[in-house]
C-alpha cells in the first residue's frame, strides 16, 4: 500500500510559526514520525509540502493510479480552495484530512473546510498524532 502525505501552506514553518498553537517540533520531525509509523504498519509513504495551491493540485493529480490513499493538511487552503477539492474528487483516491490544531475551536473562518466535502475522515487537534491516526484509517479502509 502506498500513501501520499500532502502538507500545504506554511507547514514548512513548523517549530517557528506560533509554537503555542503548533508546537516546537519542526517539519522534518513531522516527516520522520510519519515515516516511522508507516514502516511500523507496513505501508509506503511519500511526504510532500508546498506553499502553492497549483502545486498541491498537481501532487493530487499525479497520485492517480500511483497511490492507494492520501493524507492531506492543506493549511489555510482548507478554507479557500475549491481547486484542491475538485482535484481530490477527480482522482477518487481515499483521503483523510488532518489539522494539527482543533480548527473548529478557532476563528470562524477556519471552520469552513472544502476538503472535508470529499475526505472520508477529518482528524483535528491531535498534533503530529493526527497524521498517524490518518495512516491507520487509510490502511484499514483500503484493506477492506
Amino acid at each position: 500500500m502506498k500513501i501520499l502525505v500532502i502538507n500545504g501552506v506554511n507547514l514548512n514553518m513548523l517549530g517557528i510559526r506560533e509554537p503555542a498553537l503548533y508546537g516546537k517540533k519542526d517539519y522534518k520531525s513531522l516527516v520522520a514520525e510519519i515515516k516511522a509509523h508507516a514502516k511500523e504498519i507496513g505501508v509506503k509513504v511519500t511526504c510532500v509540502q508546498s506553499n502553492y495551491e497549483g502545486e498541491i493540485v498537481e501532487y493530487i493529480q499525479r497520485a492517480l493510479a500511483r497511490y492507494d490513499g492520501i493524507v492531506i493538511n492543506p493549511g489555510a487552503y482548507t478554507h479557500t480552495s475549491v481547486a484542491i477539492l475538485d482535484a481530490l474528487k477527480a482522482v477518487q483516491i481515499p483521503t483523510v484530512e488532518v489539522h494539527l490544531t482543533d480548527v473548529d475551536a478557532r476563528e470562524e473562518y477556519r471552520k469552513v473546510s472544502y476538503v472535508s466535502e470529499y475526505a472520508f475522515l477529518r482528524v483535528t487537534g491531535k498534533g503530529f498524532l493526527g497524521y498517524l491516526e490518518a495512516l491507520d484509517a487509510l490502511k484499514e479502509k483500503v484493506a477492506k
